[in-house]
Formats: structure tokens, C-alpha cells, sequence
């Protein structure tokens, strides 16, 4: 007589335990690539928000450090004593203001913003130096040294405007050589490399200058030796 054991003491079959492997490997799968999916995600979150970030950082620091230009002069003609408190082009421009607290050492300081070729592609660069003992014809010294502040830049511009002899806004145009007077607005237009991924918004910044101090800078005593006794 064959005994058979009872339906509850019966093990797996081979076609059981395959079928419950595979079923674990497609949940496995499913699994790792909802998470894959949800990191990927994140990445590009956080990617996109240091890409945000950065511009803004740059426009809050180009607009802080423009908008509060001072009417000094950088540079003086020996020929003619025309002097140059600003001056712009299509890719630089220059000018004098102060530094914050935590880059600068206190007074005025001669800052140039210039579109420069790099590694990776044209970058947006920052250069400073104290104006007293600044020499134009010297360039910048080596310290504290260039600042990239953003890069991968298809195509940009400095575009300017001023005043017209009758007092009105000028049109916008990429040259200030004008001694002396600064522009009322600057703005910087900005395409990035296709890929890239950044978004620039246009930048306008009104320049914030005290008319009566650019009046006193153009004075021909500016630059004349203090008086002597006698």
C-alpha cells in the first residue's frame, strides 16, 4: 500500500519557486527604477536650482556694484586732461564704486566687467582694484586676480544709454567713450550655449550718480596739486 503525505506537508515545485523568483526580480526591478526615476528627478531639481541661483547671485552683484557707480575718474588724458570716470563696449566695461564689506578694504575701487574666451566657452569675468594708485596703462594687478562669475555664454552684449542735449533718454548703444559723464541705464543681453540649461533675464541697471559730484569730478582742479603756502 503507498502512503501519500498529507497536501499541508508538501514542499514547492521547481515551477513554483521559479515563478516566485521572477516575480521578485520584476518587483525588484519596478522598484529600483521607480527610485532611479525619483533621484533623477532630484538631481535635475537641484541642478536647476544651482543654475537659477547662480544667475541671480551674478545679476544681484552686477546690479549692486553698478548701480552705485561714483563719479570719480580712473584715468586722465596727459594730452588733453579729458578724464574717464566710465567706460564701456560691446564686451567690457569699467567703472569705479565701492566693494562690500567682506571683498574690500573700505574706499573706492576701479571694477571692470569683461566677456572673456575660456575652456568653457565665453565667461562673464570680474576684476577690482583699489583706485588709489591704480594705473589704467598697468591693467589689473595679479591680486586678488580675475573673477569668473558665470560662463558658457553663446553671445553677449553691454549695451548703454545716456542723456541727449536736450536732457531725454538716448538710444541704447554698445560704446561709451564720453569723458567725464556716466550713462543713466546699463544693460547686459545674454545668450547661453544651446544645452547649458541657463535662463538669463534681460538686466537693466539705472546708474545711481549724484549729478552735483559728476560736476565737481569734471572740474579742471580735480586733478590739479593740492595748493601750497607761501
Amino acid at each position: 500500500m503507498i502512503r501519500t503525505m498529507p497536501r499541508a506537508a508538501r514542499g514547492f515545485t521547481l515551477l513554483e519557486v521559479l515563478l516566485s523568483v521572477m516575480l521578485l526580480a520584476l518587483l525588484s526591478a519596478a522598484a529600483y527604477g521607480a527610485i532611479r526615476t525619483a533621484t533623477r528627478a532630484v538631481e535635475r531639481g537641484e541642478a536647476l536650482i544651482d543654475r537659477t541661483n547662480k544667475v541671480r547671485v551674478t545679476q544681484e552683484f552686477m546690479r549692486r556694484q553698478i548701480s552705485q557707480s561714483l563719479a570719480l575718474p580712473f584715468d586722465r588724458n596727459e594730452v588733453d586732461g579729458q578724464i574717464t570716470s566710465f567706460t564701456g563696449e560691446r564686451d567690457r566695461v569699467m567703472w569705479v564704486s565701492t566693494m562690500p564689506g567682506y571683498l574690500g578694504r573700505g574706499g573706492a575701487y576701479v571694477q571692470e566687467l569683461s566677456l572673456e574666451r575660456g575652456d568653457n566657452g565665453t565667461a562673464l569675468v570680474f576684476r577690482h582694484a583699489m583706485l588709489n594708485g591704480f594705473k589704467l596703462r598697468e591693467g589689473f594687478p595679479e591680486k586678488p586676480g580675475p573673477v569668473t562669475l558665470i560662463e558658457r555664454i553663446a553671445d553677449a552684449r553691454f549695451e548703454f544709454r545716456g542723456l541727449d542735449t536736450q536732457g531725454r533718454l538716448d538710444d541704447w548703444d554698445d560704446t561709451w567713450d564720453k569723458p567725464g559723464p556716466l550713462p543713466v541705464l546699463l544693460r547686459l543681453k545674454v545668450d547661453f550655449e544651446r544645452g547649458s540649461q541657463f535662463a538669463w533675464p534681460e538686466l537693466v541697471v539705472p546708474l545711481m550718480v549724484d549729478a552735483g559730484a559728476a560736476g565737481a569730478a569734471l572740474e579742471p582742479s580735480f586733478f590739479a596739486p593740492p595748493a601750497t603756502g607761501g
